[in-house]
């Protein structure tokens, strides 16, 4: 990690274009500039670690970074991937608390950080900034509650054609490099390596998709939506 030199325009532009800071005036955008800082983030690095003081809110400028939990043994749980532009580490920055989760870049990737105090101290001065804050919390709220209904009703075989159908062609049989293993992509279901091995073999079976030298190629999509339970559009 390594925190690099970012000129004020820069600062203004990444507060002006999220979604929390829609509607400051530029004096407050300026202010709040003086607090937020720019890093970068080397590929596997971690950006925060669960149970730690909260830095503030991060502002995906460039790369990709998974949010995830660790089990007692271990066992990887990814909650959510963020790609260019998203933001994450909400929760902390507006309660005060540590970090709910584990965050690690996917990729080589830059992230503007905007101090939590900061932007606690800019609430407060600025009432108007109260609705835009609400509006982005109750959209991660909706995303969770998504979350928690497929874990809660969907089988893995369900879950993970619902995934696959949503995957870039590039991640399931592309170069090795950008490609998903068997092992992340049970991690972003919350489950083993061995249960999605099963549970591609049954997807394969029914001829939804094709797996070759670790490499997944989707044949028939209404199959594999179908699987995934969810309309065919």
């Amino acid at each position: 990690m390594h925190t690099l030199n970012a000129k004020l325009a820069d600062k203004i532009e990444a507060l002006q274009n999220n979604g929390y800071f829609q509607g400051l005036s530029a004096e407050a955008l300026g202010s709040l500039a003086q607090d937020t800082f720019l890093r970068s983030y080397a590929r596997n690095e971690a950006v925060c670690w669960q149970g730690e003081a909260c830095a503030g809110l991060y502002i995906l400028k460039r790369g990709s970074v998974k949010l995830f939990k660790l089990s007692p043994k271990g066992r990887e749980l990814i909650i959510k991937t963020f790609e260019q532009g998203a933001t994450f580490n909400e929760v902390p920055t507006f309660d005060n608390g540590p970090n709910p989760i584990n965050v690690a870049a996917l990729e080589d990737s830059l992230i503007w950080i905007v101090e939590a105090q900061a932007i606690r101290k800019a609430l407060g001065e600025h009432p108007e900034m109260a609705q835009a804050v609400i509006l982005n919390l109750t959209q991660n709220l909706r995303m969770l509650v998504s979350t928690v209904e497929e874990l809660s009703f969907y089988q893995v075989t369900n879950r993970l054609a619902r995934l696959l159908s949503q995957l870039p062609p590039e991640q399931l049989s592309g170069p090795a490099a950008g490609r998903l293993t068997q092992d992340q992509l049970a991690a972003r279901l919350g489950t083993v390596r061995e249960v999605v091995a099963r549970s591609l073999r049954d997807l394969e079976r029914s001829g939804a998709i094709r797996v070759s030298r670790r490499q997944i190629q989707v044949l028939d999509v209404e199959t594999l939506h179908d699987w995934a339970q969810e309309p065919y559009a």
